[in-house]
């Protein structure tokens, strides 16, 4: 048959697209309770026993070609540890893959993996191109408030003990070893969608790039954004999706999360 990919709800693989190039996408755990503020969300990492059988199952569609599983960043997750578990079922069969990152980097290595699978690539094929798409990826975030991702625990260290000073801030976030580290901070969304769009341009040195614009909300404030990066990175290749549910409960209403795969 051919090598299978895999991944979690954190990439925001749009439903077609996966299903398009045969990716799994298997669900994150969303759990609500009721706190004092009134209704709570909060999000829960796979377990080693689910991705087993999952890994399991994509195993025998493949029939035993192998299987690529690339997952949230181990430093925002339980998932990867409890993937690493789970693929000791499997030994070098399971390529278990830490993206180090959330949201559409991921998303876009899986897309790579899968469209050599496609082509009959072999598993150590698959899980390079997987890697090398990694590699070359850079994820933002704006946020409206910093609030929710506060609440939630996934800020660095150091940020977390400036984020009571950021309230009032636009903050934009990046994924850096995994990790969410605040890298500029303005009034307006206007200033931060301008220097949202240099980090972009400035590492992109003019090449051609994928371009993915998630959303939690406001899509028009997403497509505002599509339209400056546009403009900076004339000939890439650009997805604006919603944010997922376990994304979003992190973030918060507003935020708007930029992948890059640079050339």
């Amino acid at each position: 048959m051919a090598v299978r990919v895999i991944t979690d709800s954190a990439a925001g693989l749009p439903r077609e697209l996966a299903e398009q190039l045969s990716i799994t996408v298997i669900d994150l755990h969303l759990m609500e309770r009721h706190g004092k503020d009134g209704l709570e969300q909060s999000t829960s990492g796979l377990s080693a026993l689910e991705l087993a059988a999952a890994y399991g199952r994509e195993m025998e569609r493949s029939q035993d070609d192998g299987v690529v599983a690339i997952h949230l960043s181990k430093e925002l997750s339980s998932t990867y540890s409890a993937a690493v578990s789970a693929s000791g079922v499997f030994p070098h069969t399971v390529r278990v893959i830490d993206s180090g990152s959330a949201g559409m980097a991921m998303g876009a290595a899986a897309m790579s993996a899968a469209k050599l699978a496609s082509r009959g690539a072999s598993l150590d094929e698959c899980y390079a191109a997987a890697i090398d798409t990694l590699k070359r990826a850079s994820t933002w975030v704006y946020l409206h408030s910093m609030e929710d991702l506060r609440r939630s625990g996934r800020l660095s260290p150091a940020t977390a003990v400036l984020s009571t000073a950021l309230l009032a801030t636009k903050p934009i976030m990046s994924i850096t070893r995994g990790k969410l580290e605040l890298v500029g901070k303005t009034r307006t969304q206007t200033k931060a969608f301008t220097k949202l769009v240099d980090l972009v341009a400035s590492r992109a040195e003019g090449k051609p790039a994928f371009v993915a614009v998630q959303y939690n909300e406001d899509e028009a404030s997403a497509r505002r954004l599509e339209e400056l990066l546009r403009m900076a990175l004339p000939e890439s290749s650009f997805m604006r999706v919603a944010l997922t549910d376990v994304l979003s409960v992190h973030v918060g209403p507003g935020a708007i999360g930029v992948s890059v795969v640079f050339g």
